[in-house]
Parts: C-alpha cells; sequence; structure tokens
C-alpha cells in the first residue's frame, strides 16, 4: 500500500499536477453547451475523489487530475512518468482510450477492460463519469439529441457496473447523478 501524504507535504504533488494539466489542456473546452474550460473537468474528478470517495492517496488524486493528458492532448506516459513517477504513469495509462481505435471500440473496451481495472483506476472510472453525466444533465453539447444523451447514460451505467467496488460512496453518487441527468431529460 503506498504511503499516503497529508499536509502541505501533499499540496506540493498535487498543486504540480494541476499545474501540468492545466498547462496541457489550455487550449480546451468541454463539449457541452457552456463550453466551459476543459481543466474543470479533471479538477471536479479528484475533487470528487477526495470529497465523496474520501480518497486521500496524492498518486491516484494526481492521477484523476491528469487522467485526460495522455488522450486528449499530446502529452506522453514518458511526461507522465518523469514528472510524476511510475505510479501515477500506470493508473493515468489504465484509464486511457487508445485514440486511434474508431469510438465505437473505444467504447466497448472500456466496458470489456472495467473489470480488470485496479481499485485505484475503478475510482478515477467512477469520478470520471459522475463528472461526465452531471454535465450531459446539466449542460449537454448542442448537438446531442435525448436519445444520444440517454445511451450515452446507459454505456456510462455499462462501465460502472464494473467498477461498484471499488468506492461504495462514488457508486451511490453515481446514481445520484444518473437519477438527476435522467430527470433533466425532455420528454
Amino acid at each position: 500500500m503506498p504511503e499516503v501524504k497529508s499536509g502541505p507535504d501533499a499540496l506540493a504533488p498535487l498543486l504540480a499536477a494541476l499545474k501540468f494539466a492545466a498547462e496541457k489542456h489550455r487550449d480546451q473546452r468541454r463539449k457541452g453547451a457552456d463550453a466551459s474550460p476543459y481543466i474543470n473537468h479533471p479538477i471536479e474528478v479528484a475533487d470528487l475523489l477526495a470529497t465523496v470517495g474520501g480518497v486521500r492517496d496524492v498518486d491516484v488524486l494526481q492521477a484523476a487530475i491528469l487522467h485526460d493528458t495522455i488522450e486528449d492532448t499530446e502529452t506522453t506516459a514518458g511526461e507522465i512518468q518523469d514528472a510524476f513517477g511510475t505510479r501515477v504513469r500506470d493508473l493515468v495509462e489504465e484509464v486511457t482510450d487508445d485514440k486511434s481505435l474508431p469510438k465505437k471500440t473505444r467504447k466497448r473496451l472500456q466496458i470489456e477492460h472495467a473489470p480488470h481495472l485496479s481499485h485505484d483506476a475503478k475510482q478515477i472510472k467512477l469520478a470520471d463519469k459522475i463528472s461526465n453525466v452531471r454535465e450531459i444533465g446539466a449542460s449537454p453539447p448542442d448537438d446531442w439529441d435525448v436519445t444520444r444523451r440517454r445511451e450515452y447514460i446507459e454505456w456510462a451505467r455499462a462501465v460502472v457496473v464494473h467498477c461498484r467496488g471499488a468506492n461504495p460512496a462514488l457508486a451511490e453518487e453515481f446514481d445520484r447523478v444518473v437519477t438527476d441527468a435522467e430527470a433533466a431529460l425532455p420528454s
């Protein structure tokens, strides 16, 4: 079990991850109608892990902040390792989709790979899906009709079903967010 840092010693690595992710995502926006800065998403994922899930492991929180850098920017696994170490790199890689594959294949593989993720990667995946479903409910992309939003929620459920045991509080929050997102859908 990795050492859990707290207090001032934990702040520097978390701030370094925030700075790194903010730089990498600086020109990106979320797909939602409000086009919020992309960095809000990884910050929310880490916040969900800490505040809802009770996660205090700095490596896991760093990986949450960095979870989309390889997938959605020009960041390499080597950069993550050099800056944050092997464990953080491994966690980021574990939750990273291979963007060279078609979208439909990537979505299928997320469902297939979810049962085999490490405990910590499952927690990151849970928080990521909470954040994404929350966005779909509150500020869906303008070009997403009701059917596409429903399909996304169902797909997220199919991924999360394999991650539930990793953190019951996050699984419960996912269920609440799904209920809210479904209630927000037009009839």
